[in-house]
């Protein structure tokens, strides 16, 4: 029964020791020991209850510790906590400390968690980087479109990049500057002999104030001539003065023939009078020779003076309104 109890203790023992080796990293904490790094078994203990991996803490840990960084292991834990990026950190700490580049902990773990990668920062202040603007077109004084294309060799300025503006604002204002400076040329051929008019105005501007870079130089790589800006201006401007003028031509053309139908409606209407009023004519003459106002002399002599008329009017060729019969004469 003695050694039964015996062999039950020895298998909890070994148990127990297994759960605790997988619990707890001896490997890594061994491996610490001999970096130089101290790290007790409880704090390994308490990264797991905390749901920490140990390795992410101790591996970047030994790494600064050999290359000669005195951090605080319970500080990268903490940035490990707020969702922060521990080897990039200290990879750029390090990289900071062999290129003399000032850089604390604190302002990296700060532009870690900005959002920014602090690594690649601290290379492009040892490698400054490159950037290829789009093509910004301008048009000069002279109504001459030139396309210039620029390269702007950039820094990083590791104190602006907390609340610094990126690459988007760096381009926007390099294109802001190339196309105020082509457009405040007298003369596109001034741009053309002399790009670098363009890069020296766009750096006395100041562009990168207020971004998390700093700008060494800009370079024009190519500057091509477009269109002819002025000169479609003006032809654009001629046609729109053409196309008025003929609207004004076809509104007085317009105003012409209603004229002319509003005068043929009131000739018209002229006539129809007349006719209407020669048609009373015989009326009132038969009237007048019942009542004895009208002798029969004076009625034939009216009548010649007619025929007269009607003759010289067919020689003259002039058309005259139609005129309604003479009276009968009454009879006695």
């Amino acid at each position: 029964m003695s050694e039964f109890m015996l062999l039950i203790i020895v298998a909890l023992a070994v148990i127990f020791l297994i759960v605790l080796l997988s619990f707890i990293p001896m490997g890594l904490w061994i491996s610490a020991r001999a970096s130089g790094v101290r790290v007790s078994v409880g704090a390994l203990a308490g990264m797991r209850i905390r749901r920490v991996s140990p390795a992410r803490i101790v591996l970047p840990m030994i790494q600064a510790t050999k290359a000669g960084l005195p951090l605080d292991i319970s500080k990268l834990e903490a940035h490990l906590l707020a969702r922060g990026n521990v080897e990039r950190v200290v990879n750029a700490l390090i990289a900071s400390q062999r290129a003399n580049i000032p850089l604390a902990f604190e302002k990296a773990c700060a532009i870690d968690l900005a959002g920014r990668d602090v690594l690649q920062a601290v290379q492009m202040s040892v490698n400054p980087k490159v950037i290829d603007t789009p093509v910004n077109a301008a048009i000069a004084k002279d109504g001459i479109e030139l396309r210039a294309k620029a390269r702007v060799t950039v820094r990083a300025n590791i104190e602006r990049l907390v609340g610094g503006a990126g690459e988007e604002t760096v381009i926007a204002r390099v294109g802001e500057g190339i196309v105020s400076t082509i457009g405040s040329a007298e003369h596109h051929k001034m741009v053309l002999e002399s790009p670098d008019m363009i890069s020296r105005t766009v750096l006395d501007k100041g562009l990168d104030v207020g971004t998390a870079f700093e700008i060494l130089s800009i370079d024009i790589a190519d500057i091509d001539v477009g269109r002819n800006i002025g000169a479609q201006l003006q032809m654009d401007q001629a046609e729109a003065d053409k196309r008025i003028a003929q609207a004004k031509a076809e509104e007085r053309r317009a105003m012409a023939v209603a004229y002319e139908q509003e005068m043929k409606a009131q000739t018209q209407e002229m006539k129809a009078k007349v006719v209407e009023a020669e048609s009373e004519v015989p009326r009132a003459m038969a009237t007048a020779l019942r009542e004895g106002k009208l002798g029969v002399m004076d009625y034939y002599q009216m009548q010649n003076v007619i025929a007269d008329t009607s003759m010289r009017d067919g020689i003259a060729g002039v058309s005259r309104v139609d005129r309604a019969p003479a009276p009968e004469l009454p009879k006695k």
